[in-house]
């Protein structure tokens, strides 16, 4: 079997000034052209049961907001960490600052405050989105044995987890970064993330719009435990994005052992 190679999986987005104005930055762009590479960090693949259709939403790598190729003062502030989400034709744009209601204008200011989730069409934005997964032939790990196995063996491990609701079947494949094994009482768990975790709720055009990010925890085939990022309070007044929602999901999971 085949599954995501994501050490050489990659979402790269182009942005053009010269052919069409960016409108996802807070600052002026010192130069008019730049392609943003960033590692595939998660997969989630939902079909339409009625219509059979098929979208693929891919999460690239956390990473801060930036002033690219200056002399110094690369990072904006405020800074913000920024999680991009991409369809073939739509994207969402995930910011968050120290402090959740952070207002941060969009360059040039005309274009009004920056929105902590910004979503919109891809034509509409870059000058071109493309994403290149890479694939690997793996074997399925399918007892807890072979898990523990592969896992003290360092060999790299994909996990895949479905669920599906009387509308759609979601597929969430991600790389395994951390995993506990325990080859005395063939224990497995993972605590691996970010992943995306959709709302399975919307119309199919709007699916983009519902995703959120989370952690999985797994030790089993038929269920896994999540803890969504959230506004989360801190103080009075006062709330942060942070990793504090949890959810029981019953599922179908499957770990892979890249070859």
């Amino acid at each position: 079997m085949k599954a995501i190679d994501f050490s050489r999986s990659f979402v790269t987005f182009r942005v053009d000034a010269l052919k069409k104005p960016p409108v996802t930055v807070s600052h002026k762009p010192p130069f008019s052209l730049n392609n943003a590479r960033i590692q595939a960090d998660c997969c989630c693949q939902i079909t339409d049961k009625n219509s059979g259709t098929v979208q693929q939403f891919v999460l690239g790598a956390s990473c801060k907001t930036e002033r690219v190729g200056v002399e110094r003062d690369i990072w904006t502030e405020p800074n913000a960490d920024y999680a991009p989400i991409f369809s073939h034709d739509r994207f969402l744009i995930l910011k968050s600052w120290a402090r959740v209601g952070t207002h941060v204008m969009l360059y040039p200011p005309s274009l009004g405050w920056q929105p902590e989730r910004q979503t919109g069409k891809i034509e509409d934005t870059y000058d071109s989105v493309r994403i290149d997964l890479s694939y690997a032939e793996g074997v399925e790990l399918a007892t807890g044995s072979q898990i523990v196995q592969a896992t003290l063996a360092n060999q790299p491990l994909v996990g895949r987890t479905v669920f599906e609701t009387e509308r759609y079947s979601a597929l969430i494949e991600y790389p395994v970064k951390t995993m506990n094994a325990n080859e005395r009482d063939t224990v497995y768990q993972t605590d691996t993330g970010p992943i995306l975790l959709p709302d399975l709720t919307p119309e199919p055009n709007d699916l983009i719009t519902g995703m959120e990010l989370a952690f999985i925890a797994l030790n089993a085939p038929g269920w896994a435990e999540v803890i969504v990022r959230l506004p989360t309070p801190v103080a009075e007044g006062a709330s942060t994005y942070h990793y504090t929602g949890t959810r029981r999901l019953d599922v179908r999971n499957t770990i892979i052992g890249l070859q």
